[in-house]
């Protein structure tokens, strides 16, 4: 599957795409899972379920009472996680963050869709060794939170966080292309009010 127009990241990306990638700022961005990550998973999966049905079928001797109790239960556990692993490797499965001129959408914490213009600011934070897109909400939108149950949820301090890990990008290029969009939106709201209160300010002059 291919990219359907320029600056899109496909699943079928081996790994997440290197920050070096120029991203134009006034196109969508739909970002899949990251399919290598997926497929290690797969195979962990395969793996539990096999050592889980050696303990149900009692292969292994002197493991514990319990050892057929809980090898039953890995089967079914570790078997359903592998089946929806798999059933989300398809490309096909669509896009898991959206970037727009506009606005925002992880459908990770919801599905809402976040408008840059509600965003105050976008800065990046570390926290054991895990990279995090943390979106610090305009008062107005921080008001709203709380009738958004999952944005709530997902909410730390008043803040949103957009987490890179298994995404089909790279952390450095998914924050440069946040900024860049936030940074064009909020340019185009200064112009438009600009332009608004031009014409205005010209009436009183002349009066």
């Amino acid at each position: 599957m291919h990219a359907h127009h320029e600056g899109s990241v496909v699943a079928e990306s081996q790994q997440p795409v290197a920050s070096t990638v120029s991203i134009d700022a006034s196109r969508d961005l739909e970002i899949n899972r990251c399919v290598m990550q997926l497929r290690l998973l797969v195979a962990a999966g395969f793996a539990m379920t096999l050592l889980s049905a050696s303990l149900a079928f009692d292969l292994w001797d002197g493991l514990g009472n319990y050892d057929t109790t809980v090898g039953y239960a890995g089967v079914v556990v570790f078997s359903l996680v592998t089946s929806w692993l798999i059933w989300m490797l398809p490309a096909e499965r669509g896009a898991v963050v959206v970037l727009t001129p506009y606005g925002i959408r992880d459908l990770r914490i919801g599905n809402e869709f976040l408008l840059w213009e509600s965003i105050a600011e976008i800065s990046a934070e570390e926290s054991r060794g895990h990279k995090a897109i943390v979106l610090t909400p305009s008062p107005a939108l921080r008001r709203q939170l709380c009738a958004i149950p999952t944005l709530a949820r997902c909410a730390q301090d008043g803040r949103i966080v957009i987490r890179a890990e298994g995404l089909a990008i790279d952390f450095e290029t998914l924050l440069r292309a946040c900024r860049d969009r936030h940074a064009a939106s909020s340019a185009r709201t200064a112009l438009q009010q600009e332009d608004e209160h031009g014409p205005q300010s010209f009436a009183v002059q002349v009066s």
